[in-house]
C-alpha cells in the first residue's frame, strides 16, 4: 500500500515537474519568440545585459592594463566569419573549393556554432598547403580584417598596455592581422592538424577552444584588467572572470560603421599592400552573385579584349563604354617645342592596362617599356611594349632610342599598388627627357582585382576586364617646365620626388618611400625581380 502511494506521487511528480511545466515553459518561449518575429524593434530591448556598453569605457590611464577580447562579433562588427572561410577557400584553395563553400550553406544554417565553425574548417583547410594559407593570411585576409574593425573596440584595446585576443576562429586565420596591424601581444586560438606540409581540415586534439576555460588557463588565479565580448552567454562568461567588463552592441558596430572614414588615420599601421583577386565582401549573398557572373564576365572581357585590340579608337572607346568600361579622361596633350624627340608620359600604376587607357584617351599610338611582363601580355596588347631589364645603364640606353622614335609610356613606382599611395619614382626617366607630362591615373573595381603579387600575371587584364563596370580615371597634367628639369639644373631626385608629389596632390594620394622590393617582400616573400635565364646575370 505504501509502495502503491508512493508510486503515484512519484508519477504525479514527473508529469508535472518534467513534462507538464517544461511544455509550459517551451511554450513560452515560442510564443515569446514569434511576438518578437512579429516586432523586431523590440528584440534588441529583450537581450538585456550585465555588462555596461564599450561606449562607457573610459579610455585614460590604461597603459598598464591588460585587456582580453575575441575577434569575432567583438573587434570586427560582422557577426559571421563565413567571408573569412570564403577568403581562404577561394584565394588559398581554387574555385572549386569556394563553390563547395558557398554550396554548404543551407547546411550551415541548420547547424549550431560549433558544428558549423567545423565544417566551415574543414571544406576551407582541407588539403590547403601550409605555405599558402601563411601567404593568404599575410596578404589577403589584413585588407578585410581592417576594413570591418569595430573602431570603438579598437579604441579601447589601443588604450591598453597589453593586449590577448582569445578566439575559437583558427589561429592562423587572425594572429598575422591580430599582431602586425593592431599590435595584440598573444593570440590563443584553435589549433588545425596538419600532415607534412598540408592542413586535413581538422581540429587538433585540443578540439575548438572555449574562451573562459583559455583565460583561466593563461592567467591562472590572476585576472585580467579589462574584458570586452559580445552580448552572447558565452562572451558573458568569459569576460565576467575580468575586474571590468564591456560588450559591444550593434548599436556601437553601427556607429562605428558611420565612422569608417576615421579608421585609416587611428589604425597605427595602414593596409598598403594587399594581394587576392576579390574586391567585394564575400558574404554568401555576393558569392552566389560572382559565381552566377562569372561566365558572363569570361565573354565580356574578351569581347572588351577584341575591341580594344582591333578596333580605331574613337570606335574601340564607343563600344567599350557600351559594354560597362567607364573612361574619364581630363586634360589635354600640351604642345611639344621639340619635334625631334618625343614626349615621355610619366604615369601612376594601378594596372597593366594603364599606357592602353592613356593612348586611348589621347587618340594616338604610344610605346611603353615594361618590366616582367608575360608573353601572353605583350601578345594581346594593343600597343607596343618593351621590355626592361633593370640594369640602370641599358635601360637608359633603350628609352632613349624609344624617345627619338616617338612618344614614351613610363611607369616610374615599377609596381602597381591598389591602395590610396605613390610608391617612390625611379628617377631614370629624369634623366632621359626635357619634356615630361605627368598622367594621374586611377581606377576603380567592384568584383575583381586586375593585378596579383602571387598569382598568374597573364590573367590580369582579363580579371580586370571581367568586372561588371570597370573604370578608368586618366588626368593629363600640365607639362612640367623646363627649369624643373634635370636640363634646368635640377637634380633627378628632386624632379622625381617633385613628379610623384603632383601626381598624389591630383589624385588625392599620399607619398610613400616604399618600393617594389618593398612590396614582393610583404606579399610573395622575395624581391620580385624576373631573371632572364637567356643571359648571364651580372
Amino acid at each position: 500500500m505504501v509502495f502503491a502511494m508512493v508510486s503515484l506521487k512519484l508519477s504525479n511528480w514527473v508529469l508535472y515537474q518534467l513534462l507538464a511545466n517544461s511544455c509550459y515553459k517551451a511554450a513560452r518561449k515560442m510564443r515569446n519568440y514569434c511576438f518578437l518575429l512579429s516586432n523586431p524593434s523590440l528584440i534588441s530591448s529583450q537581450q538585456p545585459s550585465l555588462f555596461p556598453s564599450v561606449a562607457k569605457c573610459s579610455l585614460e590611464g590604461r597603459g598598464s592594463d591588460t585587456l582580453v577580447c575575441d575577434i569575432q562579433g567583438t573587434l570586427l562588427r560582422s557577426q559571421s566569419f563565413f567571408p573569412y572561410f570564403m577568403l581562404v577557400a577561394f584565394e588559398g584553395g581554387s574555385i572549386v573549393r569556394a563553390l563547395a563553400l558557398l554550396l554548404s550553406c543551407p547546411i550551415l544554417f541548420l547547424l549550431d556554432y560549433e558544428l558549423k565553425l567545423r565544417v566551415m574548417i574543414f571544406i576551407s583547410f582541407c588539403g590547403l598547403r601550409l605555405k599558402d594559407m601563411e601567404s593568404i593570411s599575410r596578404a589577403v585576409l589584413p585588407k578585410f580584417y581592417h576594413e570591418n574593425l569595430n573602431l570603438q573596440a579598437y579604441e579601447v584595446l589601443a588604450s591598453a598596455g597589453s593586449r590577448i585576443v582569445f578566439t575559437s576562429v583558427p589561429r592562423v586565420m587572425v594572429e598575422g592581422f591580430l599582431n602586425e596591424y593592431l599590435g595584440v601581444s598573444n593570440v590563443v586560438g584553435s589549433e588545425l592538424h596538419t600532415v607534412g606540409h598540408y592542413y586535413t581540415g581538422l581540429l587538433s586534439g585540443s578540439g575548438l577552444l572555449v574562451k573562459h576555460r583559455a583565460l583561466r588557463e593563461y592567467f591562472g588565479d590572476k585576472k585580467p584588467d579589462i574584458g570586452l565580448g559580445s552580448l552572447s552567454l558565452h562572451d558573458h562568461l568569459f569576460i565576467s572572470l575580468c575586474k571590468e567588463a564591456f560588450v559591444v552592441h550593434k548599436e556601437d558596430s553601427k556607429i562605428s560603421c558611420a565612422n569608417t572614414f576615421m579608421r585609416r588615420e587611428k589604425c597605427p599601421k595602414p593596409v598598403i599592400f594587399h594581394d587576392g583577386r576579390l574586391a567585394f565582401f564575400p558574404t554568401p549573398l555576393a558569392t552566389l552573385c560572382m559565381f552566377m557572373w562569372i561566365p558572363l564576365g569570361i565573354i565580356l572581357a574578351i569581347f572588351r579584349l577584341l575591341v580594344g585590340i582591333y578596333l580605331p579608337y574613337k570606335l574601340a572607346l564607343l563600344l567599350g563604354t557600351w559594354s560597362g568600361v567607364h573612361l574619364e579622361a581630363r586634360g589635354s596633350d600640351p604642345p611639344r617645342s621639340n619635334h625631334k624627340k618625343g614626349v615621355l608620359y610619366v604615369c601612376s600604376h594601378r594596372t597593366l592596362l594603364d599606357p592602353v587607357f592613356l593612348s586611348t584617351s589621347l587618340g594616338k599610338p604610344l610605346t611603353a617599356v615594361t618590366y616582367s611582363l608575360s608573353k601572353m601580355s605583350e601578345f594581346i596588347s594593343p600597343m607596343k611594349t618593351v621590355r626592361l631589364t633593370r640594369d640602370r645603364k641599358q635601360d637608359g640606353d633603350t628609352m632613349q632610342r624609344l624617345l627619338s622614335e616617338g612618344d614614351l609610356v613610363v611607369c616610374p613606382e615599377g609596381t602597381t599598388c591598389r591602395e590610396p599611395y605613390l610608391l617612390r619614382f625611379s628617377s631614370l626617366f629624369a634623366e632621359l627627357a626635357d619634356e615630361i607630362v605627368p598622367v594621374a591615373i586611377n581606377t576603380h573595381v567592384s568584383m575583381f582585382y586586375g593585378t596579383t603579387a602571387s598569382g598568374l600575371k597573364c590573367l590580369d587584364p582579363i580579371f580586370f576586364l571581367m568586372n561588371p563596370r570597370p573604370s578608368y580615371y586618366v588626368e593629363i597634367l600640365p607639362m612640367v617646365p623646363r627649369e624643373l628639369t634635370c636640363a634646368g639644373g635640377i637634380s633627378s631626385f628632386e624632379v622625381a620626388n617633385y613628379i610623384q608629389r603632383q601626381l598624389a596632390d591630383a589624385l588625392g594620394f599620399e607619398c610613400t618611400t616604399l618600393t617594389r622590393r618593398d612590396k614582393y617582400m610583404m606579399l610573395a616573400g622575395n624581391e620580385g625581380v624576373v631573371h632572364d635565364h637567356k643571359r648571364p646575370k651580372p
